[in-house]
């Protein structure tokens, strides 16, 4: 690590995770300052995760900062989130989040306040480049179970090289040991959310956000089954909420213009052996195709044998076994042992 300055600023949530994170860069000679980034969210409730963040950051003695970035997450993350669902798509905003939010506005304000590195409690690895001719390179955290790497796919070069992740080394039993030696101050976990704005069930969020678009439930033959109320509250492969008899039924596909959701009984219709993938970003630089990789189309997916190849501007990745479900929208992120190579938006 060649910087000299020695100022870090570690997202700090109130958690285990990012509270360890600060404390292991604390007793590694770091100048530590806590930052809690208030985001968008439907209700106007104070959060407790900034009180608890606070708290963890006075016991450490160190500074703390607020940033209120509802405004920019609102429209960067929430608006982004909504209208893919309107065009029949299954977002991740996780991974928008951390590119445009957590290591895009917040990593500006660490080079705002002078200050040298950005850290969270992400499990991740980063191999830094040694000089000029390297590049940094992200790899899977030790635990592989708790790995976050699948979120950060859309980092760059620039960015990575101001980036610090200190419990990526660890495993999550590990971290929780650290914390009980540091002492930390740790409360309670807040109930957890798959989406961090979605107070309950997505489509409840959905049906608040979204008017609704009634239409028709088909078979694929053109054979009416029943009514829903918008073909974006659901998702491809869905079985749950359909309201069908003689099921169970899956969603096959989705028609946003003419209103229709297609169903099926056969759940091997969900299988197919490839897709294309747009906006692809490369950590270290685009690499020679075809390439054979490890490719990962749902975070909690362990990868999938699979080979890329060039296509009309996108990226044509073809599986050695079919998947299941693969959702538009969603990213498939592309591996070589435990380096992130990098990942595209599953078009």
């Amino acid at each position: 690590m060649n910087k000299t300055n020695k100022k870090v600023l570690v997202a700090m949530s109130g958690g285990v995770d990012s509270s360890v994170a600060a404390a292991l860069l604390k007793r590694a000679g770091f100048d530590v300052i806590g930052g809690f980034m208030e985001l968008w969210k439907p209700s106007r409730e104070g959060s407790k995760s900034e009180r608890k963040a606070r708290k963890v950051a006075h016991y450490l003695n160190i500074p703390f900062y607020q940033f209120n970035f509802q405004k920019e997450f609102k429209k960067r993350i929430v608006d982004y989130f909504l209208k893919e669902y309107q065009k029949g798509r299954t977002p991740n905003p996780c991974v928008v989040c951390n590119n445009k939010i957590k290591f895009g506005l917040l990593l500006e304000k660490t080079s705002e306040l002078d200050i040298g590195f950005l850290a969270s409690g992400h499990y991740v690895r980063i191999r830094k480049a040694k000089n000029d001719s390297e590049k940094h390179t992200i790899l899977k955290a030790r635990d592989e179970k708790k790995d976050q790497s699948y979120f950060l796919w859309q980092l760059t070069q620039p960015r990575l090289k101001d980036l610090l992740f200190p419990v990526g080394d660890y495993q999550k039993s590990e971290v929780r040991d650290l914390a009980d030696d540091f002492n930390l101050p740790l409360e309670s976990p807040d109930e957890s959310h798959e989406v961090c704005f979605i107070p309950n069930e997505t489509k409840e969020f959905l049906q608040e956000q979204i008017p609704e678009k009634p239409g028709k439930i088909m078979t694929p033959e053109g054979k009416e089954l029943g009514n829903h109320q918008g073909v974006h509250l659901f998702t491809l492969g869905q079985r749950k909420g359909l309201g069908l008899a003689n099921g169970p039924w899956y969603v096959l596909d989705k028609d946003v213009e003419e209103r229709k959701l297609v169903v099926t009984k056969d759940r091997d219709e969900l299988h197919q052996k490839s897709l294309r993938a747009g906006k692809v970003n490369w950590i270290t630089g685009q690499p020679d195709l075809p390439l054979k990789v490890k490719a990962k189309i749902r975070y909690n997916s362990a990868g999938s044998k699979a080979e890329l190849h060039k296509e009309e501007g996108n990226l044509k990745v073809v599986f050695a076994e079919s998947q299941w479900a693969i959702a538009p929208g969603q990213s498939v992120v592309f591996y070589e042992g435990d380096r992130l190579l990098g990942g595209g938006i599953i078009q």
